[in-house]
C-alpha cells in the first residue's frame, strides 16, 4: 500500500485568495442582530445548535485519523497478463496521461492519498482527494456558489396536508422525518464578506457536502492532462478513455441504520433517506423533498417533485377512466347494434378477406364487436374532454408548484446568473466576448456558426425519422401479409380472428424496432449535441432532449397514429382494391380502429412499463451483484473501506431517461386517450412503483452523483405543453373519424333513437362486376353521410358481406 499527499506548499490560489481578502468590506448584507458568542448559530432561529439543525446538514467532518474525502478517483492495473506492442503502448499512454492529471490536481492544490488492492492477477487503486480551506473558498466564489446567511424556519406546505388538516381528517400521507432541513437567507459566496456567511467560524462545516463536491468535480472537469485545444482536459474524457475507470463522491456511510436504541437524529442522510423514503412500505408517504434536494442536489429533488405531483394528478384522471371503462362494460350487453350482429346467426355472410379465403358470418365476430364496445361509446367523447382540460391544469398547477421549490431553493436565477460554460465549451471556443449579463468574459463561439450546425443535425434527425417510417411501412406490410395467412386457415375461429392476430403480433415486433432504434438514437444525438457547441449544460441537455424526443416520439407514436388516422382509408371497394408493393391494404376487423388503437397502446405502454420496471429491479441487482464479485475477489475478507463499498455499487446515469419515460407515458395518457381509457390508471399504478424504484436504486443502488443545481425541469415543459396542444386535436380527429359515436348520433336524429337496423344501415352493395364474378352481391360500411346508389364514400375498412 502506497499513500501520496500533497507538500503543503501554497498553491496558486492561496495567492488570489490573499488579494481578495485585502479589501474586506465591511457593508451590511441583511440586517440582523450582532453575532452571537462562540457556540451560537450566527444568524439561526434557533438559539442553540440542535441535532436536526444546520450543522447536521453538513458532511461529517473529517479526523486527523479519517480525514475528509471528498472524490475518489479509481483505476485498474493488469499485473499478470502479457501485452503486445499497441497493449504496451496504450498503456503507457494512459500511465502517462494519468501521472500529468494527478500532477495537475496537486498544482491545484488539492490534497491526495492513494490506497491499492490487489491479487495475483490485478490491482485496484484509489486516490482519495479532499480540498483545503483555500481552495474551496476560491471555486466557491469562482463558480458564485450560493451560501447561507441567515437561517429560515422550513416553510414546506402539501396542499392535500392543509385541506386535511381544515376538515379534521386524519392524514396517514403525512410522516414525521428526523432532521428536517432548514431554510436560509443565501446570496453569492465572497470571501472579503466571509464572516457575514452562517457558520463561517467552522472551516470543517461550513461547506456543505454537496457543495464540496460541486467544487472538486469543477477543478476534475477542467484540469488538463495534455493540449487543452486538443480536448486533452477533464475527467469525462479520461473515463471515456479508460484511463479511470470510475470517479465519484463517497455516500454518506451506509443505508444500515444504527441499533434501535439510538436516537433518530443520529441518522445519517443517507439512513434517513433509506429509512423514510427508499422503503417500499411507504409508497403512499409524502416524499421529503427537502431531504432529497439537501443529498443529491435541486436537479435530483425537482425529478422526484415532478414525478409525485404527476402521480397525485394521475389520480382522479384514472377513477373517472376507470368509470368510463366500467360504463362501458355494462353497454356491451345492452347495446342494441351488439347485440344485432351477435344475434345475426347466418344473416349476414362476409365475402372473403383474400382471394383464396373462405366466405364467413359476421356473427363470428361477436366477441370483436363487444370488445370494440368497451371502448367506443359516449362516455369516451366526455373522457376526452375531460383529460384535456386536466392536461392543461397539470402543467399551469405544476408551473406554480415549480416557481415556489425554485424560490425556496434559491435557484430561480441559476440559468440566467449562476450557471458557467461548459469545460469542453471553454476550451473549444475559438473566441471570447464579454457576458451581457454579468459583465465578465467569458468563451464565444458564434451563433451564426451554431445555427448551421443545428440545421446540419437536423437533416440528420430527419433521416433518422426516415427510417422510423421505413420500420412502419415493414410492419404494414408484415400485417397484411400476416392476415392473409391466417384466414387462410381450415379452422373458422382463426380466420374471423386473422385481422385482430396480425395486429397483435404486429405491435410486439414493433416494440422490438422501437427499443432496439432508441439505443442506437441516443448515440447519435451525443454526438451531434456536441458538434453544436451549446455555451451551458442547461443548453446542451435541452438541445440533446429536443433529438432524442423528436426521434422517440415518431419511433413511439407513428404505429398508433397510423392505425388511428390512416388505416383502413384506402382499402378500395370489392373488385378494385388498394395494394402496397403488390399487397392489399390493411383493414381493420369487425370490431373497428378504435379496439386495435386500444390493443396498440397498452401493448406499447404497459409492455414498455414492465420491461422498464423489470429492468430497472433486476438488472441493477445482477450488475451489483457481479460488480461486488468482481471486487471482493481481489481483497481479503476483511471489512470493505468506504471508497470500496461504493465502487462495488452501479455507476449513476443520469435523469435523462427517467424523464424520458415519464413523458413518453404522458402522452400515451392523453394523445390517445379517447381510445384508451385505461391508459391513467396503468400510469398511475406504474408511477407508484416507479417513485419507491427510483429512490431505491438512488439511495442504495448507484453511487452518488455530483448535486447539480437546476431552475426547473428544463425543456421537458415546453415539450409536455406540446404535448398537451396535439391531445386535444387527437382526440378529436379520433371521434370524428375513428369512432362510431358521430355515425350512431346522425342516426338517432335522422332515423330511430334505440338505434334498431343501425348495423344494416352502415352496409352498402358491393358494385355489380364484384357481385357477378362471384355469383353473390355484396356490401361494405358506408358513410352514413353518402348512403346512396350512386355515391360511394368508404370509411373504416369493414368485411364486405353478401346478401
Amino acid at each position: 500500500m502506497t499513500s501520496e499527499a500533497c507538500s503543503g506548499s501554497r498553491c496558486a490560489r492561496d495567492g488570489k485568495l490573499q488579494r481578495r481578502a485585502q479589501g474586506e468590506d465591511t457593508a451590511v448584507l441583511i440586517d440582523m442582530a450582532s453575532r452571537p458568542e462562540k457556540g451560537d448559530s450566527y444568524g439561526s432561529t434557533a438559539s442553540t445548535s440542535e441535532p436536526g439543525g444546520h450543522q447536521e446538514a453538513v458532511c461529517r467532518a473529517g479526523t486527523p485519523a479519517n480525514p475528509r474525502i471528498d472524490f475518489v478517483l479509481v483505476w485498474e492495473e493488469d499485473l499478470g497478463r502479457q501485452q503486445d506492442n499497441a497493449s504496451r503502448d496504450k498503456t503507457d499512454s494512459h500511465r502517462a496521461w494519468r501521472e500529468t492529471f494527478l500532477d495537475n490536481l496537486r498544482v491545484a492544490g488539492l490534497h491526495m492519498d492513494q490506497r491499492d488492492v490487489q491479487d495475483e492477477d490485478r490491482a485496484v487503486h484509489y486516490v482519495l482527494l479532499s480540498a483545503p480551506w483555500a481552495v474551496l473558498c476560491y471555486y466557491a466564489e469562482d463558480l458564485r456558489l450560493k451560501l447561507p446567511l441567515q437561517e429560515l424556519p422550513n416553510q414546506a406546505s402539501n396542499w392535500s396536508a392543509g385541506w386535511l388538516q381544515w376538515l379534521g381528517v386524519p392524514n396517514i400521507l403525512l410522516e414525521e422525518v428526523p432532521d428536517v432541513p432548514p431554510e436560509h437567507y443565501s446570496c453569492q459566496f465572497k470571501v472579503n464578506k466571509l464572516s457575514r456567511f452562517l457558520g463561517s467560524d467552522n472551516q470543517d462545516t461550513f461547506f456543505t457536502c454537496t457543495s464540496r463536491h460541486q467544487i472538486l468535480f469543477e477543478i476534475l472537469a477542467k484540469t488538463p492532462y495534455g493540449h487543452e485545444k486538443k480536448g486533452l482536459f477533464g475527467i469525462d474524457q479520461l473515463l471515456s478513455q479508460g484511463v479511470f475507470r470510475a470517479a465519484f463522491p463517497l455516500h454518506d456511510g451506509p443505508i444500515t441504520a444504527p441499533p434501535e436504541g439510538l436516537w433518530a437524529t443520529g441518522l445519517s442522510q443517507r439512513q434517513v433517506l433509506f429509512q423514510h423514503w427508499a422503503q417500499w412500505r411507504k409508497w403512499y408517504k409524502y416524499q421529503p423533498l427537502d431531504h432529497v434536494r439537501r443529498y443529491f442536489g435541486e436537479k435530483v429533488a425537482l425529478y422526484f417533485a415532478w414525478l409525485g405531483f404527476y402521480t397525485c394528478w394521475l389520480l382522479p384522471a384514472a377513477v373517472v377512466g376507470t368509470l368510463v371503462f366500467l360504463a362501458g362494460c355494462f353497454m356491451v350487453f345492452s347495446d342494441t347494434p351488439t347485440q344485432e350482429v351477435c344475434s345475426s346467426k347466418d344473416s349476414f355472410e362476409m365475402c372473403p378477406l383474400c382471394l383464396d379465403c373462405p366466405f364467413w358470418l359476421l356473427s363470428s365476430a361477436c366477441a370483436l364487436v363487444q370488445a370494440g364496445r368497451l371502448f367506443d361509446h359516449g362516455g369516451t367523447v366526455f373522457f376526452s374532454l375531460f383529460v384535456a382540460l386536466w392536461a392543461v391544469l397539470l402543467l399551469e398547477y405544476w408551473k406554480r408548484k415549480s416557481a415556489t421549490l425554485a424560490y425556496r431553493w434559491g435557484c430561480s436565477d441559476y440559468e440566467d446568473i449562476e450557471e458557467r460554460p461548459r469545460p469542453q465549451f471553454a476550451a473549444s471556443a475559438p473566441t471570447t466576448a464579454p457576458n451581457p449579463i454579468t459583465g465578465e468574459d467569458e468563451p464565444y463561439f458564434p451563433s451564426r456558426s451554431r445555427v448551421r450546425r443545428v440545421l446540419a443535425g437536423s437533416v440528420v434527425i430527419a433521416m433518422m425519422v426516415a427510417v422510423v417510417v421505413m420500420c412502419l411501412v415493414s410492419i404494414i406490410l408484415y400485417r397484411a401479409i400476416m392476415a392473409i395467412l391466417v384466414s387462410r386457415s381450415d379452422n373458422t375461429l382463426l380466420a374471423a380472428w386473422a385481422s385482430r392476430i396480425a395486429s397483435l403480433t404486429g405491435s410486439v415486433v414493433n416494440l422490438i424496432f422501437i427499443l432496439i432504434l432508441s439505443k442506437l438514437y441516443v448515440a447519435l444525438a451525443h454526438v451531434l449535441t456536441r458538434w453544436e457547441m451549446h455555451r451551458t449544460q442547461t443548453s446542451f441537455e435541452d438541445a440533446f432532449t429536443l433529438k432524442v424526443f423528436i426521434f422517440q416520439f415518431a419511433n413511439f407514436y407513428s404505429s398508433p397514429i397510423y392505425i388511428a388516422f390512416f388505416k383502413g382509408r384506402f382499402v378500395g371497394y370489392p373488385g378494385s382494391y388498394n395494394s402496397l408493393f403488390g399487397v392489399r391494404n390493411e383493414e381493420c376487423a369487425a370490431g373497428g380502429c378504435l379496439i386495435e388503437l386500444a390493443q396498440e397502446l397498452l401493448v406499447i405502454m404497459v409492455g414498455k412499463q414492465i420491461i422498464n420496471n423489470v429492468q430497472e429491479a433486476l438488472v441493477p441487482k445482477l450488475k451489483g451483484w457481479w460488480q461486488k464479485f468482481r471486487l471482493r475477489s481481489k481483497r481479503k475478507a476483511s471489512a470493505a473501506a468506504p471508497w470500496e463499498a461504493d465502487d462495488e455499487l452501479l455507476p449513476w446515469e443520469g435523469l435523462f431517461d427517467e424523464y424520458l419515460e415519464m413523458v413518453l407515458q404522458f402522452g400515451f395518457v392523453t394523445i390517445f386517450v379517447a381510445a384508451c381509457p385505461l391508459a391513467p390508471l396503468f400510469a398511475l399504478l406504474n408511477n407508484w412503483v416507479e417513485i419507491r424504484l427510483d429512490a431505491r436504486k438512488f439511495v442504495c443502488e448507484r453511487r452518488r452523483p455530483v448535486a447539480e443545481r437546476a431552475q426547473d425541469v428544463g425543456i421537458w415543459l415546453p415539450i409536455l405543453a406540446g404535448i398537451t396542444r396535439l391531445a386535444v386535436i387527437s382526440n378529436a380527429f379520433l371521434l370524428a373519424f375513428s369512432s362510431d359515436f358521430l355515425p350512431r348520433t346522425y342516426y338517432r336524429w335522422t332515423r330511430t333513437g334505440d338505434l334498431r337496423g343501425f348495423v344494416d344501415f352502415t352496409l352498402a352493395r358491393a358494385p355489380p362486376a364484384f357481385a357477378a364474378e362471384h355469383n353473390r352481391t355484396c356490401s361494405t360500411w358506408c358513410s352514413p353521410l353518402a348512403a346512396s346508389s350512386t355515391s360511394w364514400f368508404l370509411t373504416s375498412p369493414s368485411p364486405w358481406r353478401s346478401r
